[in-house]
């Protein structure tokens, strides 16, 4: 049986706990959000409900699982449009404050995966036997 001689590329710790922390603190914000500090609706609204998505690779990104970071990483920027969009249209300043922590959120979860995943991505491309992108000069 022969052996993977293959080295995984140094993945950076740093990046992983980044993208955990956020996020963790993007749950947190989406549950704070809709149920206590600017929903909606007095005392609570379904939009609450859209914390249960990012629950889910919640485990494989604390684990640092490269496809869980990679599709988490599409997920997010769902939350970012919708920062996006609840910053410029609502009118209440804390609903404004909310979306716009929520866009922060979004995008450092989103480039934390992003730049841990790369050094893998390009060790994948290079095993296949395909040349890495060149530098831009």
């Amino acid at each position: 049986m022969t052996r993977n001689t293959g080295t995984m590329p140094k993945l950076n710790p740093f990046l992983r706990w980044g993208a955990s922390a956020s996020l963790i603190a993007l749950i947190v914000l989406c549950l704070l959000w809709e149920l206590a500090l600017a929903p909606l609706r007095p005392g609570g609204s379904l939009l609450v409900l859209k914390a249960v998505p990012l629950l889910l690779p919640l485990r494989g990104v604390l684990k640092g699982r490269l496809y869980t970071l990679q599709w988490a990483a599409m997920l997010i920027l769902l939350y970012f449009m919708e920062g996006v969009v609840r910053a410029w249209s609502d009118p209440a300043p804390a609903s404004a404050l909310m979306a716009v922590l929520e866009i922060i959120l979004s995008l450092i979860f989103y480039l934390c995966a992003i730049f841990y995943l790369r050094p893998a991505k390009l060790a994948a491309r290079q095993r296949a036997g395909g040349q890495p992108p060149k530098e831009a000069s």
